[in-house]
């Protein structure tokens, strides 16, 4: 406990992954009193990013830029312009305002890392936003009937179960800074996201899975809401927990948060004419491998199912206090 006139120090989280549903839950968890680094996936190849790795030679800065803007402390038009997607222009079609800004950031620093800390500056980010690398990395999937399947956006649309994911180079650098953050954790968070293109991603840089393996902060999975096709078409919560745990060699959480909600049926057939579905909390079988299982209803629909990022970041936030007290 901090002294009588002292200020206490914010507990430490790390949140790793990347896509949409890491962003929505940052959205929430910055308005909480906690010390916030987000480790981000490098391994996007599609769309505007994939281009601008291609031709400036770049990491992709999409997801990056996601997390930069869940977390910025600006006016929401401002949000809303970095997230605008050029629908006209040659060579201008396809790209967002924010990933052209970290391009030109990082042209300006001469890094990448150098460039997402000084739009972090501008933006006036609250917490760190770090590669998981500071290079590009090339994602690749072994599906079930042993072919190779190479890039993170043609590994969902491959048609078929994933037997496992890898990286080239596999023996990539973590960057230090992430490292550091790991070891110095009082929680990690993985989840929600795409399961084998956006979280197991960042557990295959060596030194960022070992960091994990090795903290004794309270490590806590956010599952995802519905399956995701091509990716994870059936999947119950525990086959979710199990693909991390083949691809790190052992047990890697704590605590699981996943949705118990009711989700309404025309929802339900919306998401199932795209081949998705609830994922399924076989309730027992997650208990029964050792995780302790907080649920509750955590969706929220409006155009899209999304997690309510108020209420998931409030029982992130408990998790947390609850484990630094016992750490006290």
């Amino acid at each position: 406990m901090a002294r009588k006139g002292e200020e206490r120090e914010l507990p430490r989280i790390v949140v790793m992954g990347g896509g949409t549903g890491l962003s929505v839950m940052l959205r929430g968890l910055k308005e909480k009193p906690l010390d916030i680094t987000a480790i981000v996936t490098v391994a996007d190849d599609g769309g505007s990013s994939g281009i601008l790795r291609s031709e400036l030679q770049m990491p992709p800065p999409g997801d990056i830029r996601s997390v930069l803007t869940a977390l910025a402390d600006v006016e929401p038009s401002l949000s809303e312009m970095l997230k605008y997607r050029f629908q006209n222009g040659s060579g201008l079609a396809g790209h967002s305002l924010g990933n052209l800004i970290l391009a030109a950031m990082t042209d300006i620093t001469g890094d990448f890392v150098s460039g997402i800390r000084e739009l972090s500056r501008v933006l006036a980010v609250r917490g760190r936003v770090l590669p998981a690398a500071d290079q590009a990395v090339v994602l690749k999937a072994e599906m079930a009937d042993g072919t190779i399947i190479e890039g993170e956006s043609s590994i969902p649309k491959a048609g078929q179960r994933i037997n496992r994911v890898f990286l080239e180079p596999e023996y990539v650098e973590a960057l230090p800074e992430a490292v550091a953050a790991l070891e110095q954790a009082d929680a990690i968070l993985m989840g929600p996201g795409s399961l084998y293109t956006s979280i197991i991603p960042t557990l295959l840089v060596p030194k960022l899975a070992q960091a994990v393996r090795e903290s004794d902060a309270v490590k806590i999975f956010v599952c995802n809401v519905m399956t995701q096709p091509g990716e994870t078409d059936d999947y119950a919560v525990s086959d979710h927990l199990m693909a991390v745990q083949q691809h790190v060699g052992t047990q890697m959480f704590d605590y699981v948060i996943v949705n118990d909600g009711e989700i309404p049926p025309q929802v339900q057939d919306r998401y199932a004419e795209q081949g998705a579905k609830a994922v399924h909390l076989d309730l027992e079988e997650v208990t029964n491998r050792g995780y302790k299982v907080i649920a509750d209803s955590l969706v929220l629909f409006r155009t899209y199912l999304r997690h309510d990022a108020d209420k998931l970041s409030h029982h992130i936030y408990q998790l947390v206090e609850n484990w630094m007290l016992r750490k006290r």
